[in-house]
């Protein structure tokens, strides 16, 4: 029989202040969950701006320690709704040491635990070491009520690696939540993703902004969030490119095992003939 996942992504824009999008997530998940879905995923930095357009110490207000305040907030969220969560947020361990992190709520309620962002941008735009020191929770994965999944995170996704620890993991769905601009990786955006669910056999929802926020910087932040099958091949539309929406799809997790009786990418890999790739 099917094991069909139905799942949900946010993509939105800016509100102007945190509570206000906190509120507008707390709806988008009620929203989710009266159409049936089990898990959802938000976008990079979910409450707030994205703050690294620019380089100024005052955006350090918006790291919260996780778990913390906002973590127990959607934690109660989820176990009312019974829904499988993943929270991009910004953490704050102790003062001066910061992380880009997705905290895990399973649908009980339980905080599973965290990813922290590994691989860390500083280009124009996208000044990320100025905020984040590189992850160091190396590649977890979550058993939910949904299955095992697993997160990576924005500028994470050019790095084949990790993908492939998430697989090595037994992920059956991995999240990437994002923030990405227009004209600088839309190429790659409907790319990486798909090519990276055909050689990891699992889907990938990948989750983008929307908008301009003029106040931190001229990124237009282009949205078209979608889920990928393992077999390269869009669940559904995509999201739109300018709108907030929620997407909603159904993952039929039974194709796992279509696809890997068919490629074998785990059985042949050559772990043995690696070693000149570990080198820095």
């Amino acid at each position: 029989m099917a094991e069909v996942v139905r799942a949900a992504l946010v993509q939105t824009s800016w509100t102007g202040d945190k509570e206000s999008m906190i509120k507008a997530h707390e709806e988008y998940a009620r929203q989710a969950a009266a159409a049936g879905a089990r898990v959802i995923c938000f976008q990079e930095l979910f409450y707030g701006p994205y703050f690294c357009q620019l380089q100024d110490t005052e955006y350090y207000e918006y790291a919260e320690s996780v778990p913390g305040p906002t973590t127990e907030r959607f934690a109660a969220l989820a176990k009312e709704l019974g829904m499988v969560m993943v929270l991009p947020m910004y953490e704050q361990e102790q003062p001066g040491v910061l992380y880009n992190t997705a905290a895990v709520i399973d649908a009980d309620g339980k905080y599973l635990g965290k990813y922290r962002k590994n691989h860390i941008p500083q280009v124009k735009g996208f000044w990320e070491k100025f905020y984040f020191r590189p992850g160091n929770l190396g590649y977890p994965i979550f058993d939910t009520a949904v299955g095992r999944i697993g997160v990576y995170i924005c500028y994470d996704r050019h790095f084949p690696e990790g993908w492939r620890a998430l697989g090595l993991a037994g992920a059956k769905i991995v999240f990437n939540p994002s923030a990405t601009s227009r004209g600088l990786s839309a190429y790659l955006w409907k790319l990486e993703q798909p090519a990276s669910a055909v050689a990891n056999e699992y889907f990938i929802g990948a989750i983008n902004r929307v908008g301009i926020e003029s106040d931190f910087g001229d990124n237009d932040f282009y949205g078209t969030s979608y889920f990928v099958d393992p077999e390269g091949k869009f669940v559904g539309d995509v999201g739109h490119d300018h709108d907030p929406e929620l997407i909603v799809r159904d993952l039929d997790l039974s194709l796992l095992d279509t696809v890997r009786d068919r490629w074998q990418f785990y059985r042949d890999r050559r772990p043995d003939a690696y070693g000149d790739l570990t080198k820095p």
